[in-house]
């Protein structure tokens, strides 16, 4: 009610006052809990996105949530490879003690790399908090068709691809919900016709947005842009066929490419980009957007680019590398009127701190013991309440391996199969260029040490030499 105080009497208004001053709730407001969104890409690598340098590829709403937000200059990834890289997100526990730690194919003994019940994901842990979660996209994680389901994992709703190979294709013959096969008529992977799947991703996270405005909600909404297969709508090549780039062609097998892949991968990127802007757009449309967390990362190096598009940025390596452009990835979070505009940090974070970061936000306690440090403080602007890791850890046995690596302070140190151990300090040379093993032999020591120590063995994923079971 709004009061005409011109036209009370001054004793009138001080008892009113005085009334509002003594006027005592019987309890304090409850704050709403922040709806969580988080949106992850498919083998992007650091560079490809504008606020990370990229100059060929147009990706101005991500850039938008950069001048919004905050920018992570050294967020990894779980591991080198989607499979794995996506357990440590959802679990918080990295590839050390993993029980996701490859893909099903680089398994011992050829079996389903799953989730399995002992398992406590980030979606049980916000189911806790009262949230409502959501999955849509890319899983990845059920490969065997039982415990991994995303369902049997905290996710009240499920819309995408169970298995990373169906993932391979973007015409595919149907899509799952929930536990059903969703027909997808017309559909032609080879031709390349019909609906995109990445399109009926991003219309889902809207209505899923739409349908939860209430809260609170977690979307995990991982897309499959810009992996192979290298295609795209002709409307995402457009703005890209005019300035005289130079072609790549690509070779038709198992991924049914586009001709130009120098054009195709480009249009993919502009096209996540393009959902992101949908997204942000549908938060403010529903007057959402100062009360959601969005966040945007992918799940580890690039896997295409030749150089062209510097997709690694300023780093040595890609996918299934454990060098700095294999696991650092692109990281911003954007939350309206709680996290400072235009902000950049050097705190130095990986995918298993993303549970304990939202569990602190939602006020509970994970409940299954993680390697995880939650890096709420560094979103809220508070730096020195800031936890930091002593060390990070990654393994990968994909094509070159086996392989471990360790980042402690300043040094990161890889351990290939049979060859010299390599050292860098990444303070000076970010771009792994100077191996330095032979002139710190105490600092070699103790970050073999810590590889030894740190890691439980797995029967299906030991550091032996191995080939794929394709």
């Amino acid at each position: 009610m709004k009061l005409k105080a011109v036209f009370l009497p001054v004793a009138g208004l001080i008892v009113l006052l005085m009334g509002s001053w003594s006027f005592k709730p019987e309890r304090a407001p409850v704050a709403r809990k922040p709806n969580i969104i988080l949106i992850v890409s498919d083998d992007l690598g650091y560079g490809d996105v504008g606020f990370n340098g990229q100059t060929k590829i147009q990706t101005p709403n991500l850039d938008r949530m950069a001048a919004e937000g905050l920018v992570f200059r050294q967020q990894y990834a779980g591991t080198a490879v989607c499979g794995p890289s996506r357990a440590a997100l959802l679990t918080g526990i990295h590839t050390a003690h993993a029980t996701v730690r490859e893909l099903s194919e680089w398994s011992l003994n050829g079996k389903p790399a799953d989730l399995l019940p002992s398992d406590v994901t980030v979606a049980e842990e916000l189911k806790r908090a009262g949230y409502q979660t959501g999955m849509i996209g890319k899983w990845g994680l059920d490969e065997g068709g039982t415990t991994g389901n995303a369902l049997a994992q905290g996710f009240d709703y499920f819309y995408g691809f169970k298995t990373h190979r169906e993932a391979h294709h973007y015409y595919p013959e149907y899509l799952w919900q929930n536990n059903e096969k969703v027909l997808l008529p017309g559909n032609d992977c080879a031709r390349k016709i019909g609906t995109y799947s990445n399109d009926t991703f991003a219309s889902q996270a809207l209505t899923f947005i739409q349908k939860h405005r209430d809260g609170p909600f977690f979307l995990y909404l991982p897309f499959t842009l810009p992996h192979n297969e290298l295609t795209v709508p002709d409307d995402s090549k457009q703005p890209y066929q005019t300035l005289g780039w130079p072609e790549r062609p690509m070779k038709v097998a198992h991924y049914h490419h586009d001709p130009d892949g120098n054009l195709a991968y480009a249009g993919m990127v502009s096209r996540l980009d393009r959902y992101v802007g949908q997204i942000m757009a549908e938060l403010k449309k529903q007057k959402l957007d100062e009360n959601t967390l969005i966040m945007f990362t992918s799940d580890n190096g690039p896997g295409f680019d030749d150089g062209f598009f510097d997709s690694n940025g300023p780093f040595r390596g890609k996918k299934f590398q454990l060098y700095e452009g294999g696991i650092r990835v692109p990281f911003v979070a954007r939350w309206p009127g709680t996290i400072k505009a235009g902000s950049v940090t050097s705190h130095a974070c990986a995918f298993w701190d993303f549970l304990p970061t939202v569990c602190e936000l939602a006020g509970v306690r994970p409940s299954a013991t993680i390697d995880g440090i939650s890096y709420l403080p560094t979103l809220l602007g508070k730096p020195k309440a800031q936890k930091r890791h002593d060390f990070f850890y990654w393994e990968i046995n994909e094509r070159e391996g086996p392989i471990q690596a360790v980042v402690m302070g300043a040094w990161k140190g890889i351990r290939f199969y049979e060859k010299p151990f390599e050292l860098y300090n990444l303070r000076t040379d970010p771009g792994e260029t100077a191996n330095l093993a032979d002139q710190h032999p105490e600092v070699v020591a103790r970050l073999k040490a810590v590889m030894t120590e740190t890691r439980t063995e797995h029967p299906e994923f030991p550091l032996t030499k191995r080939k794929a079971r394709y």
